[in-house]
This record gives structure tokens, sequence and C-alpha cells, in this order.
């Protein structure tokens, strides 16, 4: 036997010693080789691998596996056996899964079917097929049962249901019985079950509606107690969720609060049928995160979350409450709205924390500034994102009072801060999250700026914290200009922090001459734009710090009356008041805008509808919130805040014809966000009505009779004409919502802002916020797992053209997921399917800038760039501040991990594609390397964990 240089030969039995052939294909035999089985194992882990190399301890465990192929082998051969090329690679396939590597299973099955296609296209001759062997299926533990094929072949059709024309239960069950082996368990089958529809995903998009059925199943049996017919199943749910209350109130994970709805009612009103709105990432996704457990096991089923979290918040509705409760479901489990993250954690249990996002400012003092990380680890605890206001620490240098010393400035406390995001890991749900803003005139800002960079001291380094600029506009003009500028210690400029617009200007400008005489001794002076451009480079180099600009999120605050806005949050769409006795809290929830689009037009009945209903939601988590300081209580009760959101609009365009590259895309992102704005600034004034305006209403600019609308001229009249580009036409009837204020108040200080929708977006199967399309075909990585995604508009307008096939999808992966090169497709198709890296960034800043007229808080902007340089990435930022933007978030640039290629013939499509091209030579990709399978593209952290923390 060949010496294998993994040393992978049986250790106890001699293949040699004893003389083994193998029957081949074609009728010849031939000594038996383990290192053939070594190497057959080694490709299949290797396909699954995106073509990086497999670790050490792959090594060891393939060798092991050949060693226990090897021996059965061998050991059938001394019974009598004949060895047959199949039979071998059955036992291959055995072992992939009593070890329990699905996936590489699935590839190496996948391989040698194809490989039987070619064979058979070739004219080979093919070995006889054996019997097909009996499987017995252990059910709870030694229990043996033979395997009943149709009812797996009947559950596969439940499952397909509807999808036929597009899914084949037959086709499904066909590779599930090849996967499955004798002893396998009735968990490995579900697994397997899930694997074969999940993995066809790729070449029909509605095999994720497959999957998803499937895990449901299980679900359904996990938490009602047993298995049910499908026709059963909506009456099981109805019979047992008084059961459900009372298991999770026992085991203290719910509210006893629930017990006081009227349950009969309740339960009748669950909708089983909108279980099958969840594709498989929806399904999962839920099921690891969000599903309240005992132990492990789930008690419940999607709809009795939907209910759970519509109950949680009904809770205050008095008489009201199973109306206003059943209310909340249709909203919630049709998709058309989606609380945030935190909100469908916590609703409904003994700890109702609810609310998205805490911003607080510390003070200049150490006993401030420790209770500020205090403060963090309690709202992170209970899953809140942390958006942290520095500035007012003094900076390096400055002298310190009490000690007579010297300080070292704000990283060491950042540093400190840090490790609290870490070590509070918010019950291992997901990591902790919080971003320290610093405004530009601060005397560490340099230091800042390096944060997250891999090189230099790692003292002064915070890897896992978000950080942000908070710019003024001076600063913004002394850039354009190419003017000088001036760093302070807040310690010498102590009301700097406090001003905007004029009034910063002229205080600034005063600092700024004192320091020139001589009357300030602690400052630097430094060419506006060198600062500018190292802000540039460390945000592509590290994506932080964010850009976000002081002076139009102050200037368009509803609440200038009542304190300055002095960051953002974690993910830059709160703009809220802070100071030492109040911690800003927002409470978030968003819109699913593809859900309104019917008939080919934006449906604003139903809309109206969908805002009035979710703003009593987002209200009532105020009063219903558990508060983990007394600051964000004060806070929160005071003002009422709330941020009402989108998500799905790319779904949108692609519903309503609409490519992203036209002004009917920029009309809709205008007139979208009008409607939105016009029913949710309505729905709070009818809250005001019934239940009184917010305490802090007198003074604000609601009361003034300014709406967000109106004071886009007040931030033209103190910025400059010059300096302001921001379009202010308006469609609707808005003298009536004036009416109204001037009638009821607001209940609301702020209702609007848009936020990530990371995980929400998951859950309801679309495109989160107001993303475009990252690629249309490429593997996710979020805390669930990996999952395909295609992308499923750009398949059925291919279907249309006769343009999906084979190959289609081999063109995507080859293109890494783009069809901009793929010469077969029309140019009006490529048009309307632009990915982000491919769409000007002009075009995503202009929907920006005419959303961002209608929102009294701002949005979470990702801005992409295909390649980078600095003077596209100065035009792209100057022109987000000129556009009237409050805030940006992410610099997206592509990721170095592409697709693995190695089973597609790069050779006949000719050209390399232009992201090959750019590639240094040191590329990972190899080309015609044999026997991997193609795998979708891995997405760039484009979904980082961090932005999960607020929706």
């Amino acid at each position: 036997m060949a010496n294998h240089p993994h040393n992978a030969q049986p250790q106890l039995l001699d293949s040699q010693k004893l003389d083994v052939q193998v029957l081949k294909r074609d009728g010849r035999t031939v000594a038996f080789e383990s290192d053939r089985i070594y190497r057959a194992i080694e490709k299949a882990f290797l396909a699954t691998s995106s073509g990086e190399a497999l670790p050490a301890d792959h090594a060891r465990l393939i060798r092991t596996m050949t060693d226990k192929v090897t021996q059965v082998t061998i050991a059938k051969a001394i019974g009598g056996d004949s060895l047959e090329v199949e039979r071998i690679q059955d036992e291959v396939e055995t072992q992939l899964m009593k070890s329990g590597h699905y996936e590489v299973a699935r590839k190496y099955i996948v391989y040698r079917e194809e490989r039987k296609k070619a064979r058979q296209l070739r004219g080979e001759p093919s070995a006889t097929e054996p019997p097909a062997p009996t499987i017995h299926v252990l059910r709870n533990g030694d229990n043996r049962v033979q395997l009943d094929a149709e009812m797996l072949r009947r559950e596969l059709n439940v499952a397909c249901r509807g999808l036929e024309d597009r899914c084949s239960p037959n086709a499904l069950a066909d590779e599930l019985l090849r996967m499955l082996f004798d002893g396998v368990t009735t968990e490995e089958i579900n697994k397997a079950m899930v694997l074969v529809a999940k993995s066809r995903v790729e070449q029909e998009p509605a095999y994720t509606y497959v999957a998803a059925r499937i895990v449901l199943k299980t679900l359904y049996r996990e938490a009602l107690g047993k298995t049910y017919a499908h026709d059963e199943l909506e009456m099981a749910h109805r019979r047992h969720f008084r059961r459900y209350l009372e298991e999770g109130i026992e085991a203290e994970r719910l509210s006893p609060q629930l017990m006081a709805f009227d349950l009969k009612r309740i339960a009748g009103a669950l909708d089983l049928d909108r279980d099958r709105k969840f594709a498989y990432m929806g399904i999962q996704t839920i099921y690891d995160r969000y599903l309240i457990h005992i132990d492990g096991r789930r008690i419940e089923t999607p709809q009795y979350f939907f209910m759970r979290v519509a109950m949680g918040l009904a809770a205050n509705e008095g008489d009201d409450k199973n109306e206003r409760a059943i209310e909340f479901y249709n909203l919630l489990s049709s998709f058309r709205f989606m609380n945030s993250t935190p909100t469908l954690f916590n609703a409904g249990t003994l700890h109702p924390q609810l609310s998205s996002c805490y911003l607080q400012t510390v003070q200049d003092d150490l006993e401030s500034i420790f209770k500020m990380i205090s403060d963090d680890a309690r709202l992170s605890k209970w899953a809140g994102g942390l958006g942290n206001d520095w500035t007012p620490v003094r900076a390096t240098g400055a002298h310190i009072k009490g000690t007579n010393g010297i300080s070292q400035g704000v990283i060491p406390f950042l540093k400190v801060a840090n490790a609290t995001a870490v070590a509070v890991n918010q019950g291992g749900k997901r990591k902790g999250a919080m971003c320290a803003y610093l405004e530009t005139w601060h005397l560490d800002i340099e230091d800042f700026l390096e944060l997250r960079k891999n090189t230099g001291d790692d003292r002064r380094r915070t890897h896992d914290m978000n950080t942000a600029n908070w710019i003024p506009d001076l600063f913004m003009k002394r850039v354009v200009e190419a003017g000088e500028w001036t760093l302070f210690s807040p310690s010498d400029v102590p009301d700097l922090h406090d001003l905007y617009g004029d009034a910063f200007v002229r205080r600034y400008e005063e600092y700024a001459a004192m320091a020139e005489r001589g009357d300030l001794k602690h400052f630097k002076k430094i060419d506006a734009l060198k600062l500018w451009r190292k802000m540039l480079s460390m945000l592509f180099e590290t994506g932080h710090p964010w850009m976000t600009f002081k002076d139009p999120s102050n200037l368009r605050s509803p609440q200038d009356h009542a304190g300055v806005v002095h960051s953002s949050n974690l993910c830059t769409e709160i703009l809220l008041n802070t100071c030492h006795e109040e911690t800003a809290v927002c409470n978030l929830g968003s819109i699913n805008l593809a859900a309104h689009i019917t008939d080919g037009k934006l449906n604003e009945k139903m809309l109206s509808r969908t805002v009035r209903t979710a703003m009593r939601m987002l209200d009532n988590v105020i009063d219903i919130n558990y508060y983990p300081t007394p600051e964000a209580r004060n806070a929160n009760l005071r003002h009422r805040p709330v941020g009402l959101g989108l998500m799905g609009f790319q779904d949108a365009l692609y519903k309503l014809d609409y490519t992203w590259t036209s002004q009917q895309a920029i009309d809709f992102a205008d007139r979208s966000m009008e409607m939105i704005s016009y029913y949710a600034i309505l729905a709070s004034t009818e809250l005001a009505q019934e239940r009184g305006a917010y305490a802090s209403y007198a003074g604000s600019k609601w009361e003034r009779g300014l709406l967000p609308i109106d004071t886009i001229d007040l931030l033209r009249r103190e910025r400059g004409e010059e300096f302001l580009d921001m379009d202010s036409s308006v469609t609707m009837e808005w003298e009536l919502v004036r009416e109204r204020i001037a009638a009821h108040g607001m209940r609301n200080s702020n209702t609007m802002a848009i936020a990530p929708t990371a995980t929400i977006a998951n859950i309801t199967g679309i495109t989160q916020s107001i993303e475009p399309t990252y690629k249309h075909l490429y593997t996710k990585s979020n805390l669930s797992g990996e999952f395909t995604v295609v992308n499923p508009f750009l398949v059925e307008d291919l279907k249309e053209r006769d343009l999906w096939d084979a190959d289609m999808i081999d063109d995507l992966k080859y293109y890494d997921g783009s069809i901009d090169e793929i010469e077969r497709i029309p140019d009006d198709v490529k048009e309307k399917y632009l990915t982000a890296f491919e769409l000007e960034s002009e075009w995503l800043i202009e929907c920006a800038s005419r959303r961002q007229k209608w929102i009294d808080m701002g949005q979470s902007l990702n801005l992409y760039i295909h390649q980078p340089s600095g003077r596209k990435l100065h035009d792209m930022y100057i022109l987000a501040w000129r556009k009237g933007l409050k805030t940006t978030y992410y610099l997206r640039s592509l990721a170095a991990t592409h697709i693995e290629k190695s089973t597609i013939d790069v050779n006949r499509r000719g050209i390399q594609p232009r992201w090959m091209k750019s590639r240094s030579a040191s590329s990972d990709i190899v080309l015609n390397r044999e026997p991997a399978m193609p795998v979708a593209p891995k997405a760039c952290s484009i979904l980082d964990p961090d932005c999960e923390a607020c929706q």
C-alpha cells in the first residue's frame, strides 16, 4: 500500500497482507488503497471551506475517519463481501453523517452524483447498483424502528405544498434517503431534511420556505410536546396556549400579567398560516435567539412568540387590552411592522427592558466617568445599544487641580469602557455594543481616530468599541475653504460642548483668538484638511470613526428648548438630548415598506393603519419598560421619544420596477417618508388627545409650530445658503397636521428614526433598512450560522426571459454575485439590479437627503465604495454634509474573500472579472483545481454583529 503523507493507513488491519481487491466500475480489480479514501474525504471538507486551507485538527479528523472506513471495508472483505467502489463510497458517506458533518456529507453526495452523470455522458460502463440496505432509526435512545420512507416523502410533500411548481418533494426525498444510514437518529433525519432543502436555495429561492417549514415541524413538536398532523396544528396551538403561559410563568420566564387576558379569545386569534411566511433564515433566527426556552427546550412557537410580544405591549391598555393585543399581533405576525430586538426579546417577561438605545454624557470627574461605565453595564445587560458622549473629559496633558497632576486624557477611560462592552454580553444572546463620540475640536481627537487600528500601542486601542466623530459645521467649512483648525482641552473651553450654530462659531473663534494671544496654553493648531484626511483614512482603514454632524442634529431637533444633542447612539440614527440627570432612551420599530406595495404602488390606506398601530405600540413601551437606571427613567418618561423607521426599501423598488439610478427612486424615497412622517405625527397627536402631551412639550418646536420640514430653513440660515443643497418640496396637506398639533399637542418628543434592522429584516425575509442589495448570490453569516442568500426578484425576472439555468448560477458565482459582466443579461435588467458597490454613492445620499427632511431624528446610512481614493471619499462625505444629513454610518468596502470557483470552467468565460484583475498576486483564488464543489461567495461584514444591538 502506498505511504500516505498523513499516515492515514489503518493500524488494526493491513490490506496488503490480506490482498484486498476492489472491483472497479469497468470490471477491473485493483489493490485497495486507503490514501484514496483520505483524499476523497479531504476534498469533501475542502469543498465546504470556500477554498481556504483546512486547520490542523481537520487532518487528524480525516485520518480517524479514513481509519474507520478502512477497517469496516477490510472487515467486510474478510467476511466474504466483494468490495465495490460504490460500497466504499457509501461507507464514506455513513462516516461523515455519523460524525455530524452533514454539510460535508451533502457536498460529497452531490459530487458523487455529478461524477456519475459525467460517466454516463462519456458512455462509461456503470457498476450494478447494490440493493438498498435496510435502515433503522434510533428513537428515544436504543429504540430501533425501521425507517418509514413513505412517511418522509409525505412530510416533504407537506413542506412543498403550494410551491410544487418550483420545488420537487420527490427530488428532495431521493437525496434525503441517499444520506441516511442504519442507526440514524430522528434528530439527524430532521437536520438532513433541512440540509437537502436549503442546499437547493441557490437554484430555486422558494426552497428557503421548504427548509423553514421543516424547521417548523421540529419546533412544533418541541413546543407542543408531541407531533400533530398538519390539519390538527392550529387547534392544538389554541388548546395548548394556556399551558404555554402557565409553564413560562412557573419557570419565571413570563409575566403573570399575561394570565389576565381573555385567553380563549387571544388563542382564537392565532393564525398558523402566517408561519408559512418565514424563510429559512427567519425561522432559524427566531428559534436560536428569540423564542422563550426552559432548560434549552423552546416552549414558544412563532405565533406564540408574536402573541406574547403583543400581549406584553398591551398589558396596560385597560378594558381594551384584548382587542389591542390582537391588533398588535396582527401587525407583527403579518410582517407589516416589527418591533426592535430588545422588545421582541423581553416583552411579556419578568424583565421587560424593551428600549433599543441609550445615550449618555459623561462629566469630567472620576465619579461620573465610572458611574457611566457602571450604567453601561446595566443598560447593556438587557440588550440596549449604547452611545456615549466623551467630549467633556479633559485632554491629555491638561492640569488636574485636585491632585496637581497631569491628565492622561480620554483614551485610557475608553479602554475600560471597551472591556465593559465585551464583558456584558447580553445574556449570551449577542455581545454588548457601544459607540464613543468625540467632538472634532477635542485635543485628543488624533489619538481617538486611531482607536480601532490593529497596530501601535494596544493599551491605546479599543478593538471592540465603535467610535464616531461629532463634527461641527465650522470644521466642515474650514475643510472646504482649506483653513486652519484649533484643538482645545474641554477643561479650558467648557461651554463649547453645549453650543452649536452661530453661537458655537462666535465662541470658538474667541477661544482661537485667546490661544493666539497666549491666554490659553493647552491647544494645537492644525490644517483642517490634514485632520480631515486623517479622519477619512482611518474611516477607510478601520471603518471608524463614523462621520456625524453636530449642527443639523441640534438645529433641527424638536427639543432644542430642553437641552443639547451631544451624540448619536450605537447606530447613528438616534438624536436626543443628554445631560448629567438624563440618559436618553429610544424605543424603535420598523415598517416593512415592501409589504405596503400593492397593485404596483404604495398603499397609503394600509400604511396609515400600520403607522397608527405601530406608534401606539411604541408609546406603550415607554410605560411598560424596565429602566436599569433612574436617569434613563427620568428622560424617557419626561420626553417619551420613539423611533419609527422602515426597512425593505430595496424590495419596494423591485416591486415598483424602479432602478436606484432614477428620479423615480428619489421621488419614492421622498414621498414614502413624507407619508410615514405625516401619519406618525398625526398618530402622536391622537395619542396626546387620548393620554396627554409629553411632559416637556411646552416650548418645543412642535408647540412653536415648527415641523421637521420647517427646520430646513433654520439650518440653511445658520449654515449659509452656499453650504446646504436640500430639497424642501411637499405633496401632502400638512395644515391638517399643524392644526392637530395646535389642538392636542404631541405625545412623543421625537417620532422617527431609521435603524439598521439587521436582525428583524432577517426575520421578515427582506432587505434591511434602506440598504441596496449587497450581492445577488452570497453566503451570509450571523449568530445563527451560514445562509445562502439569492435575490428572488432577480431570479423571477431572469426566469421570465428564460435566462435562469445552471450556467447562470455558475456565472453569478464566477462574477462574485454580480450580473454586471454577464453578457447575455439585457442592460435594462443590469440597471435594475445594480448592487451596493456598483451604485454611485450620490444616489444613496440623495435618497437619504429626501428622507432626512421629514425625519425628526436620523437614519443609519451605510455608504459603499468599490475602488477607494482620497478624492472619492472626500467628495462623498462633503456631499453628505451639503445634502443636510445629520449622520452617516459604516463605510463599506469590498472584502478580500470571494467565491470558490473550482468546478467552474473559468477559461470558457474568457476575460477575468474586474474584481479578479484588481487582486494582488497572492490571490487566494485557485483556478481549475480539481474536485471541490462550487459555493456562493461569502459576504464581508456587511451585517456587523454590533449593528444588531439596535435592532
